[in-house]
């Protein structure tokens, strides 16, 4: 199992993400504080292998608690959990070693992805030997950077499926077949098609809209 500790000063989204590891197989929660001194603490004390980590704490920021930790003689990797969009912050988050940047607000599907990414990563660092090659580094690094579409259903497409992720994403009181259509450019069919793949997949949820007249129309929420 993968350790995790999850760093986030606003208890709610700290309960959310604990959630949301804790149901990607092969992780597990070590530990959640809220601030970036017990973080600092809780690594010392209980080393984990990955630090998902929120950078604006209420005593330091997220970049300070990285630099404290590789000071420390720490290895351990970090994901990024901000709302930081700063080319600034993402160029130093790179310079300490964060291995993942993921911007708020996100669904469960986009952490998810982050961290079976990073699972896959691992899984081509264990024991010790060389690379054969440039073409096994860059493969081992593309891991962590692009999504792996090869498990879609035959005439899926990944760019579609992100696409269609994105409007579900920001579509807080649900996005229809029909409106995901149009803000993608795909027909009414595939865009169901999408959606009904996310739904199946525990990544939304389908839920009955009532109008005034007629059937209700089914919209999908973020999972």
């Amino acid at each position: 199992m993968i350790s995790v500790l999850v760093v986030e000063d606003d208890p709610v989204a700290a309960e959310a993400h604990r959630s949301y590891v804790e149901q990607v197989a092969g992780f597990a929660v070590a530990g959640v504080v809220h601030s970036g001194a017990d973080a600092l603490r809780f690594c010392e004390r209980s080393p984990v292998d990955v630090v998902l980590l929120d950078f604006y704490l209420p005593d330091t920021h997220g970049l300070t608690v990285c630099r404290a930790l590789r000071a420390g003689g720490s290895e351990v990797d970090v994901i990024a959990v901000t709302s930081a969009r700063d080319l600034a912050v993402i160029r130093s988050a790179v310079s300490v070693g964060v291995v993942q940047y993921l911007l708020k607000p996100f669904t469960f599907a986009s952490l998810r992805d982050k961290l079976v990414r990073y699972a896959r990563y691992r899984e081509q660092l264990v024991g010790a030997g060389e690379v054969s090659g440039q073409a096994d580094v860059d493969g081992m690094l593309a891991t962590l950077r692009t999504p792996d579409h090869r498990s879609l259903p035959k005439g899926m497409s990944g760019e579609t499926l992100q696409a269609i992720t994105e409007v579900l994403t920001g579509a807080s009181e649900g996005v229809s077949a029909a409106a995901a259509a149009d803000l993608t450019g795909v027909s009414r069919v595939t865009a169901r098609r999408y959606l009904e793949y996310l739904a199946e997949n525990g990544l939304a949820t389908r839920r009955p809209h009532y109008g005034q007249v007629g059937r209700p129309e089914v919209r999908f929420y973020p999972g």
